[in-house]
Order: structure tokens, then C-alpha cells, then sequence
């Protein structure tokens, strides 16, 4: 078993004993996550693979969190963005977006002019931040850079 998993296996016990249901719910999510990996794999997820697991459910709550949102069901929205705010406890803390476009612009300036295109520079930049940054952002960073917008 995993630090990671193991961490969470404990602070489910302790949200069980505490009656937090919102915690101990979001923890199971996060445990069953980890064991639908290890039925597709066919062995126990390595710590990287847990992170993607716990990555993939905080995106899953934001993106249910919008839609609730524009459904009008604004109390399930806060539930689900409760539920990211605690599965992001358990992740490396995201880089800011100002952090984000340094590590652009360092990348920008590491290819020579033909080959800067928004691919080249994801696939550069990524490989750094995966993990510490919302891919969308730096999507978003690498247009702005290769636009020459300074606004982030």
C-alpha cells in the first residue's frame, strides 16, 4: 500500500469516528479510485499513479461544480468544491500562474524561433509542471506568451 494511500485509509478512519460525512465520503471516493487502478493495472498503483488518481477526482469535482453551478444548483456546487478542497490537501501545491509563466517564458526562450510553436513549448513545459499546474492554465499561459500578451 502506498504512503499516500495509507494517509487517507487514516484519515478515513478518523472522519468515520468523527461522523464527517462530507471527509469520510470524499475519502472513500479517493480509496475507490485507487482500487479501480489497481483492477486495471492488476497491481498496486505506485505513488505517481495515486497522485494522477487523486488529480483526475479534484478536476472531476471542479468540472461537476461548474455544471452545477449553471444548473442552478448552487449548495451541490459548494458541495463539490468542498470535496476538491479536501482530495487538494493530499496533492504538491499548484504553481501559481505568475510561477507558470516564468517556467513558459524559460521554455520560449530555450527553442530557437522556428520551433516555437504552442506543441513544442506544451510538451517542454509540461514535462516540467506535471502535476504542479492545471494544464488549462498552461495552455492558456502559452497562448498569451505566444501572443506576446504580458497581462499574467
Amino acid at each position: 500500500m502506498g504512503v499516500l494511500k495509507d494517509r487517507i485509509a487514516s484519515d478515513l478512519r478518523e472522519a468515520m469516528k468523527a461522523r464527517d460525512q462530507l471527509r469520510a465520503d470524499t475519502l472513500r471516493s479517493a480509496i475507490s479510485g485507487f482500487s479501480y487502478k489497481r483492477g486495471e493495472t492488476g497491481r498496486e498503483p505506485s505513488d505517481a499513479e495515486e497522485l494522477d488518481v487523486l488529480r483526475r477526482l479534484a478536476k472531476q469535482r471542479a468540472d461537476a461544480a461548474e455544471e452545477y453551478e449553471r444548473a442552478g444548483r448552487s449548495e451541490r456546487a459548494e458541495t463539490e468544491r468542498a470535496e476538491r478542497e479536501l482530495l487538494l490537501r493530499y496533492l504538491p501545491k499548484q504553481k501559481s500562474p505568475e510561477e507558470v509563466r516564468t517556467v513558459v517564458d524559460t521554455a520560449i526562450a530555450a527553442l530557437p524561433p522556428e520551433g516555437r510553436s504552442q506543441g513544442a513549448i506544451m510538451k517542454s513545459v509540461m514535462a516540467e509542471l506535471r502535476g504542479l499546474a492545471d494544464g488549462k492554465l498552461v495552455a492558456e499561459t502559452v497562448q498569451q506568451a505566444l501572443r506576446g500578451d504580458k497581462s499574467k
